[in-house]
């Protein structure tokens, strides 16, 4: 097993949250991506390989060559299922006031994902995987969040809690501060050994730079 990932890929396994089978596929796809993740942890993205996460997953590798052409499209397919599973864990629906919980769920969204192990397995051992996302073009993950994100803007348009905007402009300007705050964050602050006070206490300016951007200009009323 890699000491790229300490504490072993079981201990950081128990931290994906499990999902029910899929009773209409033959072979559920959240197996397949249990699979990746394992692999992934255990001995990061350079060295995965189709045949391991096969192996893993009790499935022939033609199986999944169905469903993705090599691992780099399986690892995205699970690094969309663990985001959207943190989106919405994050999300705190006893918070009322739309920007608030909009503010809130951004927030917590980004420090879970920057301590997620599927994310920081992906950083350590290939990070170059992510400079598509960064350079060239909006994959599914981010799709999906800019989807949320305008969702979220459009009840704080609502209750009167977000100033009014375009709704897509507002929504990838959140993204683009959010997103500069899980990957560079960490090298920024020298916290690139986990989460800590200092990060703790830039997730806090971030929540301040949400709220101020998002907040009506009261001196237009």
């Amino acid at each position: 097993m890699s000491k790229r990932f300490n504490g072993g890929a079981g201990s950081d396994l128990e931290r994906l949250r499990a999902r029910p089978a899929d009773a209409g596929n033959a072979i559920p796809e959240d197996r397949i991506l249990d699979a990746v993740a394992g692999g992934l942890l255990e001995h990061g993205l350079d060295r995965l390989t189709m045949a391991e996460i096969a192996t893993r997953a009790g499935v022939a590798r033609a199986t999944l060559y169905r469903r993705w052409e090599n691992v780099r499209s399986a690892v995205a397919a699970l690094l969309t299922r663990e985001w959207v599973a943190v989106i919405a864990e994050a999300n705190r629906e006893e918070i009322t006031v739309g920007r608030d919980r909009l503010v809130d769920a951004v927030v917590r969204t980004v420090a879970m994902i920057r301590v997620h192990p599927v994310q920081q397995a992906i950083i350590e051992s290939d990070p170059e995987f992510l400079v598509p996302y960064v350079f060239q073009r909006m994959g599914r993950t981010s799709t999906h969040v800019v989807q949320v994100l305008e969702n979220g803007i459009r009840e704080g348009h609502a209750d009167g809690s977000i100033r009014p905007l375009d709704v897509a402009l507002q929504a990838r300007t959140v993204l683009l501060l959010a997103w500069s705050f899980v990957i560079t964050a960490p090298m920024v602050t020298g916290s690139t050994g986990g989460p800590g006070p200092v990060l703790a206490e830039l997730d806090g300016q971030l929540a301040v730079a949400l709220d101020r951007y998002l907040a009506p200009d009261l001196s237009q009323d």
